[in-house]
Parts: C-alpha cells; sequence; structure tokens
C-alpha cells in the first residue's frame, strides 16, 4: 500500500520535548508552515526527571532564549510554585535563577501555547523514516503509514530513541513514564550514513508527600524578592512552596552497598554511557566511599498532587531496594513510592557531524536539537531548539543563518563545544565552561541579544519597546552615577557609611567613585539623591555590575576582541587539508572531518594544536595573495 500524503509543510518538527515546542514556535512565528510530530500529544514539554527550570549556566540560557523571542522563560514564570536567585554571595558571574514548577501547569499552558500559535499544526503520530532526495530531505514517513512533505525536518527526539526503562533485572522497551518509544527511527538516521551514540540517564523515585516527616527535614522557601526569567513578565502573584532537604546516611550507604549486584550499571546491564555529573545514588556511594552523608532535596511536582521528587537520589535499583534504602533517612523513615526510580538508556546522533546552525553537515535540510545531540537538562535542549527552528527557517527564507559565538552566549558555547568537540557522556552546561563568563551574565541576556532576535523577526514590537526603554533607563543612571556627588557632611551620607562600615568621606566623591567600595548599594545611593523610584532595579544593578567590575569587565571585552579576530577569519568551505603544507597528519583528519567555519573554530578542534593554527593562518595569507596577484 502506497503512503498517504497527509500535507505539505516548510518545516516538520519530529518530538514535541522542549527542544521541539521551541523549534516549532520559532518556525512558526517566522511565517514558516510549520508541523510538530509527537509520539503523544498528551506529553508536549513534559518534564519527565526534576521538576524544575534553571540553575547555574542553565538559568542564564532561559533568560537567552526569552532575550531572543523564546517561550521557556515566559511559561516558567506563569507556573512556577518558587524562585530563587542562587549563589547570591559570590560574584554575578554565577548568580542564576532558579524555578520549582508545576510540572503539569507547565505542560498545560506550553500545549495551549502551540495549539493556538498560527502558521503550526500539531499531530500525534510515530516517525519511522526520514525521507530524502538527492542529499536533501523531502520528508517524514510515519508508523500509520502517513507521510507529510518538508522542506526542512528537525530531529527532537530527545530520550525516546530505542529507548529502554531499567529497574533492576527489569527490562522494558519505553520512553519515560512508560511512555512509547521510537523503534525504527535509529535504523532509518543509520541508512542515512550518520553515526549514533547510546546513552543512559535516570530519575529519582516519586514519593508520597503524606508519607514525609517534614518535622525531620530543613525547609528550603524560595526568594520573598519579586523575580523572572522572562524580561517581560511584570506579576508575581505565584504561590511560594517550599521545598525541604535531608541527608543519606551510613546505613543508607550499607544497603546500597550490599546490593550493587542489582544495581544495572554494576551487572552489566546498562550500556549506554551515563553522566558524571548526575550520578545514581549507587554511584555517589561507590565513588565517594568516604563520605557519611548526601544531601538530598524534596520537591514538589505541583499545586494539585501530593507528589515529591526526591532529588539526588535517581537510581536503576529494584523497586524493593529503593524501599528499603530510603526508609533508612531521616523524614522518609515511613515513605510511600508513588512512582519508582529508573534508570534508562537511548539512542542519539553524534554532534559533531553538525554544522553551527545545528544541520547535518551530509543531509541538507535536516537539523538535531537538544538530548538527541548527547545534551543533559531541558535547558540545554530548548536552547538548541530554537536555534534550529531560527536556522531553519531562516535557509529557507535565503537569509544569512544565525551562528552564535562563545563570546555571545552559554547557548553559543554549549554548540560550539557540541560540534566541535562532540561528548563521550551526556553534555551539562556549566559556568566554568564559559571563558567569558563576566560578560555572558544572567542580567544582561537581553543586551546581549534582543537586537539579534529583533533582526531576526522573533522580539515583537512589544518587547523591543520595554528592551529600548531599559537601555533609556541605563543611559540616565549612566550620567546620574558620573554627575553626582556626595558631600562627606551630609547627615545621611555620614550615617549610611557608618551602617556599612565604610571609609567617612573627606569633602566630596562622586557617585561611580563612592559606588565603587564594595558594601555600597547603588539603590541606597539613589535614595539618598531622591530619586528613589526613579528607574527599575535591573537599570540600576546593570550601571552597578559596570561601575564596581570595570576592570575584570575590560579585560575581558579586550580579549573578546583579539577572539573575534580568528572567529571572523572564513575558512573556504572546499577547503583540501591535505594541500596545507606543514599540517600534522591527525589536524588534517580533525580538521577535513568537522570542516570548520571559521579558524577560531578550528582551533578549539580537539586534536588541532596552535602550531597547526599557525600553519593554518601562513596558508590562508598566501593563498590569498596569490588570489589578488591572479586577478
Amino acid at each position: 500500500m502506497e503512503p498517504y500524503l497527509a500535507g505539505k509543510y516548510d518545516i516538520i518538527v519530529v518530538g514535541g520535548g522542549h527542544a521541539g515546542v521551541e523549534a516549532a514556535l520559532a518556525s512558526a512565528r517566522l511565517g514558516r508552515k510549520t508541523l510538530l510530530l509527537s509520539l503523544s500529544l498528551d506529553h508536549i514539554a513534559l518534564m519527565p526527571c526534576n521538576p524544575s527550570i534553571g540553575g547555574p549556566a542553565k538559568g542564564h540560557v532561559v533568560r537567552e532564549i526569552d532575550a531572543l523571542g523564546g517561550q521557556m522563560g515566559i511559561n516558567i514564570d506563569a507556573t512556577q510554585i518558587q524562585m530563587r536567585l542562587l549563589n547570591t554571595s559570590k560574584g554575578p558571574a554565577v548568580q542564576a535563577l532558579r524555578a520549582q514548577a508545576d510540572k503539569h501547569d507547565y505542560q498545560r499552558q506550553m500545549t495551549w501555547t502551540l495549539e493556538n500559535q498560527e502558521n503550526l499544526d500539531l499531530k500525534q503520530a510515530a516517525v519511522e523514516k526520514i525521507l530524502t532526495e538527492g542529499g536533501g530531505v523531502t520528508g517524514v514517513l510515519c508508523q500509520n503509514g502517513i507521510m507529510f512533505s518538508g522542506r526542512a525536518v528537525i530531529l527532537t527526539t530527545g530520550t525516546y530513541l530505542k529507548s529502554r526503562i531499567i529497574q533492576g533485572t527489569l527490562l522494558t522497551d519505553a520512553g519515560p513514564n512508560n511512555q512509547p518509544m521510537a523503534g525504527k527511527l535509529s535504523a532509518s538516521l543509520k541508512d542515512l550514513g550518520l553515526e549514533l551514540f547510546r546513552f543512559k540517564t535516570g530519575t529519582p523515585a516519586r514519593v508520597d508527600k503524606r508519607s514525609i516527616d517534614f518535622s525531620k527535614t530543613t525547609e528550603q522557601p524560595g526568594s520573598k524578592e519579586k523575580l523572572a526569567f522572562s524580561y517581560l513578565t511584570k506579576t508575581f502573584d505565584r504561590p511560594m512552596v517550599p521545598c525541604y532537604s535531608t541527608y543519606t546516611n551510613p546505613e543508607t550507604h550499607k544497603i546500597i552497598e550490599d546490593n550493587l549486584h542489582l544495581a544495572p550499571k554494576y551487572s552489566g546491564i546498562i550500556e549506554g554511557v551515563g553522566a558524571r555529573y548526575c550520578p545514581s545514588i549507587e554511584d555517589k556511594v561507590v565513588r565517594f566511599a568516604d563520605r557519611d552523608a548526601h544531601l538530598l532535596f524534596l520537591e514538589p511536582e505541583g499545586l494539585y498532587t501530593n507528589e515529591i521528587y526526591v532529588q539526588g537520589m535517581s537510581t536503576g535499583m529494584p523497586y524493593e531496594i529503593q524501599e528499603k534504602f530510603m526508609r533508612t533517612i531521616a523524614g522518609l523513615e515511613q515513605v510511600k513510592i508513588m512512582r519508582p526510580a529508573y534508570a534508562i538508556e537511548y539512542d542519539g546522533v553524534v554532534p559533531t557531524q553538525l554544522k553551527p546552525t545545528l544541520e547535518y553537515k551530509d543531509i541538507a535540510g535536516l537539523y538535531g536539537a537538544g538530548q538527541i545531540n548527547g545534551t543533559s537538562g531541558y535547558e540545554e535542549a530548548a536552547g538548541q531548539g530554537l536555534l534550529a527552528g531560527i536556522n531553519a527557517s531562516l535557509k529557507l527564507l535565503g537569509r544569512e543563518p544565525l551562528i552564535l559565538k562563545r563570546s555571545d552566549s552559554y547557548i553559543g558555547v554549549l554548540i560550539d563545544d557540541l560540534v566541535n568537540k562532540g561528548t563521550g557522556e551526556p553534555y551539562r552546561l556549566f559556568t566554568s565552561r564559559a571563558e567569558y563568563r563576566l560578560l555572558l551574565r544572567n542580567d544582561n541576556a537581553d543586551l546581549r541579544l534582543t537586537e539579534m532576535g529583533y533582526k531576526i523577526g522573533l522580539v515583537t514590537k512589544e518587547r523591543w519597546r520595554v528592551f529600548n526603554e531599559k537601555l533609556t533607563q541605563m543611559a540616565a543612571v549612566k550620567a546620574w552615577l558620573s554627575n553626582v556627588r556626595f558631600q562627606g557632611k551630609d547627615e545621611k551620607v555620614i550615617a549610611y557609611l557608618e551602617k556599612k562600615q565604610s571609609a567617612a568621606v573627606n569633602g566630596s566623591i562622586g557617585g561611580s567613585e563612592l559606588l565603587k567600595r564594595p558594601a555600597i548599594d547603588i539603590r541606597d545611593l539613589a535614595a539618598i539623591d531622591h530619586k528613589a523610584g526613579l528607574w527599575d532595579d535591573e537599570a540600576l544593578k546593570q550601571e552597578e555590575i559596570e561601575v564596581k567590575y570595570e576592570g575584570y569587565l575590560k579585560k575581558q571585552r579586550e580579549q573578546v576582541k583579539r577572539f573575534d579576530k580568528t572567529e571572523g577569519r572564513l575558512l573556504p568551505a572546499d577547503l583540501d587539508y591535505n594541500d596545507v603544507g606543514g599540517l600534522r597528519i591527525e589536524a588534517k583528519e580533525k580538521l577535513a572531518a568537522v570542516r570548520p567555519y571559521t579558524v577560531g573554530q578550528a582551533s578549539r578542534i580537539s586534536g588541532v594544536s596552535p602550531a597547526d593554527i599557525s600553519v593554518l593562518l601562513v596558508y590562508l595569507t598566501e593563498k590569498k595573495g596569490r588570489e589578488a596577484l591572479h586577478d
């Protein structure tokens, strides 16, 4: 029976997780006729693991998604049940927002957004084959015999490719939460010549709130400040539901050690590679044998459920062992498991086969985003999905792609790492991965990226107006700081400096000079000078950071200028590296395999040395000279 052509689209997004929803929304909002295909429309934007968004580096990504015109920040602000600013005792480079989500509300609101987006159709179907012709995609074939034609296809399959759930010796061919998995698409990708990997991740048990003795735990309240991921959020009336912390103990560890033969990693059942940065509880016990306790967080999954997520206790051990070791923990002595923990294995596609646009090098119009590229986390997935949706749309529109540099954003760092270095385990973003992290702060994502989003066409007129109002306020704050002087004899100044245990002022002192003192807060200075309430806190905070960290910021901006010199040096797409005399054999092989766009990208490929880059620069200069003489 011939497949039935059920629709023609510009862009088809395969998968409705966090990468898929951002890709589909970006494509549709840029005017492309878009189709999102999901194994289950009941599980759009599902949070199969932790019920939270943000954290160090991850929270930065959410702010960047928002600045570019994405949806994740708006959605979590509307559905969060607790929000905190982390690392407040440290510098602004590592401060980040983290929110607990009502995970079911998050899904409902994101699904509603998708269903009401112009140019976007949602359909439930399992894709089995990517259709191609002449080295480019033409559409997809689904399990039910229907096909859809498309000029571009974005793969956002998450952890569903040939996935299986593992609990002890129990193996189940299924996706997260025992959902359907994509069983045949991996074979289609191999047939296209793509190299696949096998990774493993896991999730903790969900337990009944009514079975927990919270008096034996420590409450972790949310912040009372008005915090938001989206620059458009202006209302802050969500409830603040506390989390709680507790610890494992030697008895917990003894039970785990005695049953390691039942842990799938140690029994040899698991084939995939897991993440070092998010180890299972049995991994923690083995790797950190000298520790008597490991911190756990008890996190509510929503306002209208008794399910509590036990963060820090991911495991693939059998149900009865999970129950046994959890009941040794303070507060969990009578705990009832509602959903047991499990490990999950899945296929992905080696990301070094991607261009920086997230299009596969050898298959025109085919893009990959999210955990299929080897990443972990909702935020990393959403950032990739947004960029894939943008670049697929721009290509169809005949416009230049958006390639974010490492100096632009954490999303740029993430994609650059994936396409140049690949990953041998589930990749997780950290602030330490960013060389220019003082410039890539949580607070300034809009200053870095909103103009880019506006030029692309994703940033709305309202967001552009809000952004420009902030720029106007920042300019006014900067002018005020440059001109204002505080008098050392002023009683308010004297009292304030005494309160802050800061040295007295002889004569007068300029606003910027006074603000450089560590204990001084710009909002306090504004109040002393009768400017309280004149400017938004965000505008004040931006200028405070610029003043207090002036030397460090200047140094990093100079580093970026040097970085941009190589980053802007383009490499010919047809360059034959065998013709470059002086390049080592390993460098030739790596450069030919990755085919970097720029000298900067080439310098970050594993196996390419600084000496190789020098040889390459000499070759390019000589080549340019020869071409000039020929002309």
